[in-house]
């Protein structure tokens, strides 16, 4: 049997989104190099993580050369200018990287970026704070939720919400619920305490449970209403921190007729907020003066986001929120481990730039890593805390198991297939169901590291 060559991927820059990415793509078989300029950063890497580091500035041609970069499948560049980026990846296609990834921040530079990707020779160009912004959107859109991830180019939505006391779902099995409801859903993971399963029909729901749900936007919708959840719509939002992000999602909240009030310290921004977003109310301050929220009408918001650029002031301005009954409270956390801390405080929806920029970017590196094969992935997010994963495969032809019912299809334990995207039409399948070239599928699974749709199997 041949061995697959290992992709070798260059990253260049340890900060946030790239130490982020370097340690889930080492866990994995890639062949990984790291460039950054700080030497004791990279010797903290190298000591934790299976890779290669090398000294320098990643805008280099010497220093690239060095990392072998003319005989790397991908480059990543994630250093702290977006100039520094988009010139890395030029370099890095001019002496040979087959793909390249930058990543772009500055509005302006993102906006162009049709223009100037093909100049660049870019495979693709990642904007955390836009990222981010679509996530919080897709929460606020359906604020039942703590999490929204979307499939099948957003066809599909996997959702996290958590069961409260006295649910009409406490104490059933899954296949009661499917049976009483008759609404196409799935539930593919539950999250008790801190264990974590990969459920059958037999699987009984408790109070507490975290579960993940996979359906589309009018099915979920419907489902929600089924089991008494007030569907909360989201018409005024406050927004803690004018930043990028900020403004990504005030734009999109804009758009979907929501009124939008921000509020930020830096003058000078404010004055360029209330340029871009003449329809939004800015205000000059402190959001994390709780006097100043109460005054601005945090008591009849129906949501607040906190998106400062410091972990700590956004969960104290959250709690508070909790505190002065908004329904739905958003906070940007970008520290894993404050993260975990936060939704113990019981402030269920927390977002991160680098978690939402790495899982898109890992997408993009599964997909390329076996588009060669019969099954490609399309799309990968990463979910409780990564202990769990889903992965979109698209089914580019005929092979073993095609049109093989389900049920005859066996496979290995904690993985779940919960959806089938078949020329338009959503399908919740079940062991009667069969897969056909052409279709996307969704796999939920413990065993993260999954290259390949015949990996799930037995």
């Amino acid at each position: 049997m041949v061995r697959k060559r290992k992709m070798k991927i260059v990253i260049i820059g340890d900060g946030k989104v790239g130490h982020k990415l370097t340690a889930q793509l080492s866990e994995e078989d890639y062949d990984i190099v790291l460039i950054d300029q700080n030497e004791g950063k990279l010797k903290e890497a190298l000591n934790r993580l299976d890779i290669f580091c090398i000294t320098g500035n990643g805008a280099d041609a010497d220093v690239q050369k060095e990392a072998g970069v003319q005989n790397a499948d991908l480059v990543i560049a994630c250093a702290s200018t977006d100039e520094l980026n988009m010139l890395s990846c030029l370099l890095a296609r001019r002496l040979g990287a087959r793909h390249t990834i930058a990543r772009v921040r500055n509005p302006v530079y993102y906006r162009q970026m049709g223009l100037l990707k093909e100049d660049l020779h870019l495979s693709m160009a990642v904007n955390p704070e836009l990222t981010a912004a679509m996530e919080i959107a897709r929460v606020l859109l359906l604020p039942e939720t703590s999490k929204v991830e979307t499939f099948m180019k957003g066809r599909v939505e996997l959702v996290e919400f958590t069961l409260r006391e006295n649910g009409l779902l406490v104490g059933l099995p899954l296949k009661e619920i499917y049976r009483k409801f008759q609404i196409k859903i799935l539930v593919c993971a539950v999250k008790r305490g801190d264990e974590i399963y990969i459920p059958d029909g037999e699987f009984v729901l408790q109070q507490g449970d975290k579960i993940h749900i996979t359906a589309s936007h009018q099915e979920l919708e419907a489902f929600f209403k089924a089991i008494g959840k007030r569907i909360l719509k989201v018409k005024k939002v406050l927004i803690g921190g004018g930043g990028h992000v900020c403004f990504y999602l005030a734009l999109q909240l804009l758009q979907a007729g929501m009124q939008v009030k921000i509020i930020e310290r830096d003058e000078k921004r404010c004055e360029q907020l209330c340029e871009i977003l003449p329809k939004a109310t800015i205000i000059h301050g402190d959001a994390a003066d709780h006097d100043l929220l109460l005054e601005e009408g945090i008591r009849e918001a129906d949501a607040f986001v906190a998106l400062t650029g410091m972990d700590e002031e956004n969960i104290i301005m959250s709690l508070f929120a909790k505190t002065q009954g908004v329904g739905k409270v958003v906070a940007k956390v970008n520290e894993d481990s404050r993260a975990q801390l936060v939704e113990e405080l019981g402030i269920d929806s927390t977002v991160s730039a680098k978690g939402a920029t790495a899982d898109a970017i890992m997408s993009y590196v599964r997909a390329r890593n076996n588009s060669y094969s019969s099954v490609n992935i399309e799309t990968a997010y990463r979910l409780l805390g990564g202990k769990v994963e889903a992965l979109e495969f698209i089914i580019k032809e005929e092979c073993q198991f095609t049109n093989v019912p389900l049920k005859n299809l066996a496979t290995k334990a904690n993985h779940l297939i919960a959806c089938i995207g078949r020329k338009g039409k959503i399908i919740i399948p079940n062991g009667e169901d069969h897969l056909e070239a052409g279709d996307s599928v969704i796999v939920v699974t413990k065993d993260h590291i999954i290259n390949s749709f015949s990996d799930i199997l037995a």
